[in-house]
C-alpha cells in the first residue's frame, strides 16, 4: 500500500500515514524498514502494510520511497 507521513509526533516516536481514501494508519518507528524515523517529514511518501494490532489498524513493513 502507498501513502504519505501525515503526522509525526517525533519526541513519543510515534505517528500518521494518510491513504487516499481511507482513514488515518497509526505507525511506530519500530515499524520503519527501509529509512529512518529521525529524518522522516510530513509528506514524504511511503509504501507499508497494515496488520490488526490490539487497538486498531497499524502500520507494519514502512519503507521511504
Amino acid at each position: 500500500m502507498q501513502g504519505r507521513v501525515k503526522k509525526l509526533v517525533a519526541d513519543r516516536g510515534f505517528g500518521f500515514l494518510e491513504v487516499e481514501g481511507q482513514k488515518d494508519v497509526f505507525f511506530h518507528r519500530s515499524a520503519i524498514v527501509e529509512g529512518n524515523f529521525d529524518t522522516l517529514r510530513q509528506g514524504q511518501g511511503v509504501t507499508f502494510e497494515i496488520e490488526d494490532s490490539g487497538r486498531g489498524p497499524r502500520a507494519s513493513n514502512i519503507k521511504v520511497v
